[in-house]
């Protein structure tokens, strides 16, 4: 009886810590699945999702989470070796002292990153250059998004919508 009991529960536990981690390895395959493009070289495409989670940090007006996310992408960028003036302002944002630092730089990482993108090429499907006209003091700015929905990085909620769709990279 005991040893029938000790089995159960090794094999409860067992098969729970195995769903779990297929769940973990399930969600994590779905993100990459659910990006809208595909990069020709793997390198520029896993420093690209970072920079899309920068930018999703600074939507959000997560001056924190931007710091930590920036200094990952700096290190990205600086392992492709022909983004030194990206890897740069990443680390500007990385040690930006306030958001609106933050986005400034984010601006100069955003040209930067499309230069990347373009000169790598895409394997498949596409990104969109988005540009709001207010940003930087109405000098505006672009960034990179996967979907058409304006989610500007440049003012967060205050002016969400604010931009619009300049280019579809494919």
């Amino acid at each position: 009886m005991k040893n029938m009991l000790f089995t159960s529960v090794l094999f409860f536990v067992v098969t729970t810590a195995s769903m779990a981690q297929h769940d973990h390895s399930q969600q994590k395959e779905h993100a990459i699945q659910s990006a809208t493009a595909t990069f020709k070289d793997d390198a520029v495409g896993k420093t690209y999702a970072i920079y899309i989670q920068l930018k999703d940090a600074l939507v959000a007006s997560k001056k924190d989470d931007a710091k930590k996310i920036a200094g990952e992408l700096q290190k990205s960028l600086l392992s492709i070796g022909t983004a030194n003036a990206a890897a740069t302002e990443a680390g500007s944002i990385a040690y930006a002292a306030t958001l609106a630092d933050q986005r400034k730089a984010f601006s100069i990482l955003s040209t930067e990153m499309s230069s990347l993108v373009k000169a790598n090429g895409l394997a498949s499907g596409e990104l969109y250059l988005e540009y709001c006209p207010m940003a930087n003091n109405n000098e505006g700015a672009y960034w990179l998004s996967n979907e058409k929905e304006i989610k500007n990085p440049y003012f967060g909620q205050s002016m969400l919508k604010c931009g619009s769709v300049k280019e579809t990279i494919q």
